[in-house]
């Protein structure tokens, strides 16, 4: 029996520090052994090795068989060289020769070490993939360790042998950690490179507000609510559309909460970026209504062919539509996946004024919409138009600019069918539709956080 306490208590501090279980210690423990013993007698060799993990006892059993004529010296002897051990040995019988753990020698002993290191890395990296590879999209806690080249390395505080990490291009350049920070990321993907796998976190994927959302708001980890799409502009702006699966629930109301305390929940762990959330539609021109608020959409056009959607907006709302330094149409236009061109009004009334405009721009705008009969408006009655033309206006452009009091004074115009022209021209220079979508977006329980 050879004793070696020393070796099983630093192989036990070893595999303790690396969370084994005892079972798994034993047999890293034999594992190594074994590798020394090859190194030592060969690659063929046979042994039987004990441990005694309570009393800190090794005991190296080395099988050989007796032949007569030695081939192998590491796993044969000599018949006899086996007589002087017991005079009875036969050919083909087994001698166990006891090997004192102490005769391993350094070499022995360092082959063994690297084994064990070996397999415990191993073991290491296997639990990290099957422990995260079905969390993608999860929110991760940890603690800075260490900010190098950009990159923050991160000590996660449920499985601190993981290499976690956020690439300077998943972080939020608004914000800024200091080495023992407590900090927040979803797991972005895994990465695998020589050392094992790696973990990349961020905190300006749009995945991060995802988990953030799903962590505030019970009726989405219940899947009743669901973020179908998102847009963002890490430390600006981001935009999320989300559906029921319950038409008794308003998805956008549960993201909100009472009195904002959800979304308002989400926007602190973002610094104060900004929140719109608006309902998911299936159909792409009320969607791009949707995804443009706050700003009030008059008309939408779409091109499925090109992916193209025309919004009209009233000449208030353009730079609303539009945002600071055209975000809020470019978000728009990432939330849909369509592109997203914005028109005013006056410009679409320039345009022609009815049907989208794909077709190409005239050579010259002020003659073709001079050009536009009042016969071809499709909001103008036939006994209107007769009144105007006899009043000599025959053209879109001839009466844009008329006020209320020139319509009275016109030939044949009665109160009722002034009333007619000027909402006639409201409907096309202001409102355009907007009360209605206004009302039908109150409806649907947009929200956005304040800015």
């Amino acid at each position: 029996m050879a004793n070696a306490p020393d070796v099983v208590s630093a192989i036990r501090e070893l595999t303790n520090t690396k969370q084994l279980e005892r079972t798994e210690l034993i047999d890293l423990l034999k594992d190594g052994l074994h590798a020394a013993l090859v190194k030592r007698y060969g690659p063929n060799v046979r042994a039987e090795i004990g441990i005694d993990e309570l009393k800190g006892s090794i005991r190296i059993v080395v099988l050989k068989t007796v032949v007569e004529t030695v081939e192998d010296p590491g796993t044969q002897v000599s018949l006899e060289e086996a007589r002087f051990e017991d005079p009875d040995f036969e050919p083909g019988d087994v001698l166990e020769e006891e090997v004192p753990f102490d005769q391993f020698g350094r070499t022995a002993v360092q082959a063994a070490k690297q084994r064990i290191i070996q397999r415990v890395r191993e073991g290491e990296r296997t639990r990290i993939r099957e422990e995260f590879s079905d969390k993608v999209g999860e929110l991760l806690s940890g603690e800075v360790q260490q900010i190098e080249r950009g990159k923050i390395v991160v000590m996660l505080n449920k499985f601190r042998e993981a290499e976690a990490i956020i690439p300077y291009r998943d972080q939020n350049h608004r914000e800024h950690f200091h080495q023992g920070d407590t900090i927040r990321a979803v797991l972005k993907r895994i990465e695998e490179t020589p050392k094992g796998p790696r973990l990349i976190l961020s905190r300006a994927d749009p995945l991060f507000v995802k988990a953030l959302f799903k962590l505030e708001v019970p009726e989405i980890q219940q899947q009743i609510v669901e973020i179908r799409a998102t847009a963002r502009e890490a430390g600006s702006r981001t935009k999320i559309a989300v559906s029921s699966r319950d038409d008794s629930i308003d998805p956008v109301g549960a993201c909100v909460g009472l009195k904002g305390s959800r979304v308002q929940a989400v926007v602190n762990e973002l610094n104060g970026e900004r929140i719109d959330i608006v309902p998911w539609s299936s159909d792409p021109e009320r969607f791009a209504k949707l995804a443009l608020a706050p700003a009030r959409v008059a008309r939408v056009f779409s091109d499925p062919e090109s992916k193209t959607i025309q919004a009209i907006v009233d000449e208030d709302q353009l730079s609303l539509a539009i945002g600071r330094n055209g975000q809020n149409v470019r978000l728009a236009s990432e939330l849909t996946g369509w592109k997203v061109d914005l028109y005013s009004s006056r410009e679409w009334l320039e345009r022609g004024g009815e049907g989208p405009l794909f077709a190409p721009l005239p050579a010259a705008p002020e003659e073709s919409v001079a050009h536009v009969a009042l016969t071809e408006m499709k909001g103008l009655s036939p006994e209107l138009v007769a009144v105007l033309e006899q009043a000599g206006k025959k053209t879109l452009q001839d009466i844009l600019d008329l006020e209320r009091e020139e319509v009275d004074q016109l030939p044949g115009m009665t109160a009722d069918l002034a009333d007619k022209m000027m909402a006639f021209l409201n409907e096309m220079t202001e409102d355009g539709g907007a009360d209605d979508d206004s009302q039908e977006n109150a409806g649907a329980g947009g929200a956005a956080t304040p800015a």
